[in-house]
């Protein structure tokens, strides 16, 4: 439940913003799990978090600040999730090139989707979410929504971090697998929500509980259990290093491999680039395109020269 800066080289004390009161962390995958700064937060200081509440659910809740600290009292409770069980919370959050505020949802936890979420987009569960957080109160449904309601893509197992390319505002989402494929979904800039990544019926690109669909859309990437057994989902790299300009990186949380992912002759392309032997929980991006990733243990990377 604590946000912390950190600036040339130092962790600013007192913590950003800490609602340690009302977070529960009781579950390996609970906690305070995301975070989205507005737009124009320069002008207004809303900044956007996605926490598992006291109660086990997802709370989606607008905060204000002002400099390097934020006020606990400003929550503004935008949106809950009913959980039913502790694990495949999602929690990513993003602005996407629209403007509207994007959500990653997980299909609710245990294992194989008993309650068959993954391909039922009436619920928010297994979900893309979008809504628009500048109309309405507390926000409004953009109405090129496909569903009728805030869904923008559904058929995801546990999407651990998707991000938009700051060039092209194309869409990438990592969904962790079952028990044998771990994957990369990707949309191009411009693509129509309604998007269905297969899950429960897929994992990965094989088929796990029924038939495939001819509307399914299925990985780019995808890894099996010699290489790791839980994905995390990245950035791609447009920082100083033109040799990575353009090149997706994500990683595994068990092996901590990482790998680059791109799309040559109109083919995709990936391959282990680095062995970070540590616990990926997280990738992360800065102001320049520089990409960095941590780890369960609280350190922070950074992709340099030597």
């Amino acid at each position: 439940g604590v946000i912390r800066i950190f600036q040339n080289g130092q962790i600013i004390n007192p913590p950003f913003l800490n609602i340690t009161d009302r977070v529960n962390n009781s579950g390996f995958e609970t906690g305070l799990l995301g975070l989205a700064f507005h737009p124009n937060y320069e002008q207004n200081g809303y900044f956007y978090v996605n926490y598992i509440g006291a109660d086990g659910n997802t709370r989606i809740s607008r905060f204000r600040a002002s400099g390097n600290s934020a006020d606990p009292s400003s929550e503004k409770f935008l949106l809950g999730i009913e959980q039913p069980y502790q694990n495949h919370n999602g929690g990513g959050m993003s602005f996407g090139p629209d403007g509207y505020l994007y959500i990653g949802v997980g299909d609710g936890g245990s294992a194989g989707d008993p309650g068959k979420h993954g391909q039922d987009p009436k619920t928010l569960l297994a979900t893309l979410v979008r809504i628009d957080v500048d109309n309405g109160d507390p926000y409004a449904i953009p109405a090129d929504n496909p569903f009728g309601n805030e869904v923008w893509a559904f058929g995801l197992r546990n999407p651990w971090r998707f991000s938009f390319d700051r060039a092209t505002g194309d869409l990438w989402i990592a969904d962790v697998g079952q028990n044998r494929w771990e994957e990369i979904n990707y949309l191009p800039a411009g693509s129509p929500g309604g998007a269905n990544f297969g899950w429960s019926i897929m994992e990965g690109s094989q088929r796990f509980g029924g038939a495939q669909q001819p509307t399914m859309i299925l990985p780019v990437a995808e890894y099996g259990r010699e290489f790791g057994c839980s994905v995390t989902g990245g950035y791609v790299y447009r920082g100083v290093l033109s040799e990575w300009n353009g090149v997706y990186f994500y990683g595994d949380y068990c092996s901590g491999n990482i790998w680059g992912l791109t799309l040559s002759n109109g083919q995709w392309q990936s391959q282990v680039l680095f062995e970070a032997d540590v616990r990926i929980t997280s990738f992360g991006q800065d102001e320049s395109g520089e990409v960095y990733l941590v780890n369960d243990a609280g350190n922070m990377y950074v992709l340099a020269k030597k």
